[in-house]
């Protein structure tokens, strides 16, 4: 199968934004103008191609992250549309860990918004070219260059402004390329063809300013720009795109374009801004993963007749054919029918329809070459962030890391005859969804479902519902607290000794026990030397100390950051075995755990809260009351501040309601998980007793 476009001509983007910036409108905007459509969908009406799901459609919003194929003039472009609440936090992150460039869109009203510094971060750590869109021009309260001084502020971004809007508010008409000094208007209501027109004369001084800012901005990134541009020459059209394009590709400076998607206005030099400026698979650096037997690194070009390697970064279960894995490809190809070998499960697996995703229509193809993305059929074995690779020439790229989740729920079907189903539902769920995890209560026998919020969880059992026709009842919801320890304990001297009729059990540990690294997890280290204990045991302890931290010490929530040292011990010739060594650690672990001052750790999620003025001494007063830490406020436009402050979750549960009987339904937040803190003694105390 011959491409059907060269390698240099693809482009995997994402449309990442704050939840409502308009993410979805202008993916349907690209889809129509690419021809894939011939109507435009629309969120409010529930007819959005990419928001497919019932849930996404009633809601209104994005909860999955959605992949699309389009082509515009001469390009292939892939377009994941990712969602904005930070509950589905997990899907961004997955799909810019794939993709080569990113479009961020910002509302032009709100300008940057906390989710919005959430997406950018996350495209930070992953290296990703982007390229920024102002929407709602059109919007009562717009301002371009209000939005652009709000990127570099509270982004630390260097945003280069590539055109300027005709008029603003209602009077938004078209836009300028201050490329090449050429003014654009939209005059149908569908916005088919932008018009070229003349610039309006009471913006040529304007223009000139701009243009000039702009090619300041560029020549900085470039040694020879940089000369001609002091030596008084103009650049030319073509030097700029090029010296924009590099500088976008070296993540120097990031571009910004304007317009209004659901007035079908400046799309289309979006698409034409996507395909000059964002990197084609050729232009980011070879992928580079370790072999997993021998460790070493290992490298992997973009190219067709290269050795393979794909990484799978989402399952999606479809009622109709099954599990289907997404996968980026990012060196060599994949066959339909053929074998891979998945290097992170170390089996093989057998791939069996291959597709092109269209949202949740696809079509078959017969292979996929290097540069892009698919869906396989008839993966058994493989979950996201796996590698798939050729057996011969093994590659391991790195996964994907997730957040822990942060609040639970108690799930119970309603009849005897939901309960497999249920377990069934939520096995597949959980397959999708990383940050969705579903474990059984030891001491009270319940199934316990947690997740990224309580939109994340109430989604999920709709689905359940939905989808797999479980009934079944809801706890409420719960805080997932975890445990740690304060202060160091050098020697924990444990001996297991069981004597029975037959062969008795023997096993002696010490251990040393300190607190970790914030974030560190659970890290568990050999220090034994002499053979003091034979080497299969350690793996046993290793694991019984990994037991018992899932258990807790203070109140039954897992233990987490802390650095547990093995260092001496004994056995006996005949009585030792694994499972003694293994309760030898657990006890151990237990007994020096409860020494070391244990504490309770809870989330911590950033808030940040928009009132109108009037009620902001409201909101301070209820902030303050559920323990919030007031980190500062600033202005919005139309008479609003924004406030923001960190809080624990479990003092935000039903905020929304007291936030609107507080400010007669005006005020909104939004908020997201940040970090795990220390629990006071008196609030511990209240926790502990419930437990």
């Amino acid at each position: 199968m011959t491409r059907l476009f060269p390698l240099e001509r693809y482009r995997n983007i994402g449309i990442i934004a704050h939840i409502d910036a308009g993410k979805t409108t202008t993916t349907e905007r690209i889809l129509f103008y690419t021809g894939k459509t011939h109507r435009l969908g629309s969120v409010d009406d529930g007819t959005t191609v990419t928001d497919w799901m019932d849930q996404e459609r009633e809601r209104g919003i994005t909860i999955v992250s959605a992949a699309v194929s389009a082509e515009w003039k001469g390009y292939q472009v892939n377009i994941i549309d990712t969602p904005g609440h930070i509950d589905f936090t997990a899907e961004v992150q997955r799909s810019l860990r794939v993709l080569d460039g990113g479009v961020v869109v910002f509302d032009a009203v709100q300008g940057v918004e906390p989710q919005s510094e959430t997406v950018w971060r996350q495209a930070d750590r992953y290296s990703v070219p982007r390229i920024c869109f102002v929407n709602k021009m059109d919007r009562v309260g717009a301002s371009f260059e209000r939005t652009v001084e709000s990127i570099h502020q509270r982004l630390g971004a260097n945003p280069v402004a590539v055109q300027i809007p005709i008029g603003e508010e209602s009077a938004f008409r078209g836009v300028v390329d201050l490329v090449t000094r050429q003014a654009y208007i939209w005059e149908d209501d569908l916005g088919k063809e932008p018009q070229a027109v003349a610039t309006p004369p009471d913006l040529c001084a304007y223009i000139e300013e701009m243009h000039a800012r702009m090619v300041e901005k560029i020549s900085e990134t470039d040694d020879d720009l940089m000369l001609k541009y002091l030596e008084g020459h103009d650049l030319t059209e073509d030097e700029i795109k090029s010296g924009l394009r590099k500088a976008v590709l070296q993540g120097l400076v990031t571009p910004v374009f304007c317009g209004s998607s659901l007035r079908n206005k400046g799309v289309q030099l979006l698409l034409d801004a996507v395909v000059d400026y964002l990197p084609s698979p050729l232009d980011i650096p070879p992928v580079v993963g370790e072999h997993p037997k021998t460790g070493e690194k290992v490298e992997r070009p973009a190219e067709d007749n290269a050795p393979l390697s794909a990484l799978v970064f989402k399952i999606v279960t479809d009622p109709y054919v099954g599990r289907l894995a997404y996968v980026r490809v990012y060196s060599g190809k994949l066959n339909q029918s053929g074998m891979v070998y998945n290097a992170t499960k170390d089996r093989r697996e057998r791939v069996g329809r291959l597709l092109r995703m269209y949202a949740d229509r696809r079509e078959d193809v017969n292979e996929v070459l290097a540069g892009d993305i698919c869906a396989i059929l008839g993966m058994k074995d493989t979950f996201t962030g796996d590698t798939l690779s050729d057996q011969s020439n093994l590659v391991m790229l790195e996964s994907i890391s997730f957040p822990a989740p942060v609040i639970a729920v108690s799930i119970e079907p309603k009849t005897t005859a939901d309960q497999d189903k249920m377990a069934e539902a939520l096995r597949k769920l959980s397959e999708e969804d990383p940050t969705f995890v579903v474990r059984s209560d030891e001491e009270t026998g319940q199934t316990i479902i947690a997740g990224m919020g309580e939109l994340h969880l109430e989604v999920l059992v709709d689905r359940m519902m939905r989808e797999f026709k479980v009934q079944a009842r809801v706890g409420r919801p719960q805080v997932a607290y975890r445990e740690s320890i304060t202060r160091p304990v050098e020697k924990v001297d444990y001996r297991y000794v069981k004597q029975t009729g037959g062969r008795g059990m023997y096993a002696h540990v010490v251990l040393e026990l300190k607190p970790g690294e914030s974030g560190s997890g659970i890290v568990f280290e050999n220090g034994i030397t002499g053979g003091a204990i034979p080497r299969e045991f350690i793996p046993a302890v290793e694991k019984g100390v990994r037991e018992a931290t899932e258990g807790g010490i203070l109140a039954g929530y897992p233990a987490t950051d802390i650095h547990v040292r093995l260092y001496d011990g004994s056995f006996h010739e005949v009585d030792s075995n694994e499972m003694a060594f293994k309760m030898a650690g657990s006890l151990a672990f237990k007994e020096g755990a409860s020494k070391a001052g244990p504490i309770l750790q809870e989330p911590i999620m950033k808030v940040e809260v928009v009132v109108p003025e009037e009620f902001l001494g409201d909101i301070i007063g209820q902030m303050n009351a559920r323990r919030g830490e007031i980190l500062g406020m600033e202005v919005r436009p139309g008479n609003a501040q924004a406030l923001r402050a960190m809080t624990p979750l479990a003092e935000m549960f039903g905020y929304a309601t007291d936030l609107r009987s507080a400010t007669q339904g005006r005020g909104v937040f939004t908020m997201e998980f940040d970090h795990y803190a220390r629990v006071s003694d008196n609030v511990a105390r209240v926790i502990v007793g419930d437990r």
